[in-house]
């Protein structure tokens, strides 16, 4: 089975992560894949230009997710008109910081707000697929009911795909692992703020978190596992 370690691929032995590979145990959470990032247009409150290449890859991994009986679970952020929950109260810290290195964002202010158009999904969101709509910071746990949900459909492995790599899904990762998840992040299915940044933050994740894949690999782990569900040391 291959995995990539402080961003070096590895060959590791399945057997020794075979709880992370149950997909009847897995959820694959998407996150932030919404017009507010993703929009190529310069009113995008918070644009995530590097994330746009990966739509049409994330779609095509979440038809074959499902093609297999696997769980997908769409999480975008959604704050309260007026901004209570953000500019009319405590600001995110990154209102502040981030255009320290990006420059002014014309409409930040737009970020998220709850009935715009910034909160439409961009990937595809199918009948049977799950949401979590109230990610109001970086973190998808934090303050979502998305660990209740996970634990009410007894998932023990999450399975990160999305943006941003040094950001929401990071935190994200921390939180997963933090609550005894078992994480996955899918190193060609997620796109930080840099490149820099984005391999900082996988190299984290392989070292302090869980495992760092391709979806490719692990599509081919689960496919193996599912024609020999007696033996869990296939590569």
């Amino acid at each position: 089975m291959r995995a990539y370690v402080y961003n070096q691929p590895r060959e590791l032995d399945p057997g020794q992560f075979a709880d992370y590979l149950d997909l009847s145990r897995t959820a694959v959470l998407s996150i932030d894949m919404h017009r507010g990032h993703l929009d190529d247009s310069p009113d995008c409150p918070c644009p995530a230009p590097r994330a746009r290449d990966v739509v049409a890859p994330i779609d095509d991994f979440h038809d074959q997710v499902r093609a297999l009986g696997g769980r997908i679970v769409h999480i975008k952020s959604v704050l309260r008109e007026g901004g209570a929950d953000d500019i009319g109260g405590i600001p995110a810290a990154w209102r502040r910081t981030f255009p320290l290195h990006v420059g002014p964002i014309p409409n930040a202010d737009a970020h998220a707000i709850e009935g715009s158009p910034w909160t439409e999904w961009v990937t595809r969101v199918e009948p049977g697929d799950l949401k979590v709509e109230n990610k109001r910071r970086l973190s998808a746990f934090y303050p979502t009911d998305l660990d209740f949900l996970l634990r009410n459909q007894r998932i023990e492995t999450v399975v990160l795909d999305g943006g941003f790599t040094d950001c929401c899904v990071l935190n994200t990762a921390f939180d997963a692992n933090n609550r005894n998840y078992c994480v996955i992040v899918l190193q060609d299915l997620v796109r930080g703020t840099d490149e820099p940044l984005e391999q900082a933050a996988l190299a984290m994740v392989s070292l302090h978190l869980g495992l760092v894949m391709t979806s490719a690999d692990l599509l081919a782990v689960w496919r193996q596992r599912a024609l020999n569900p007696s033996n869990e040391n296939l590569s």
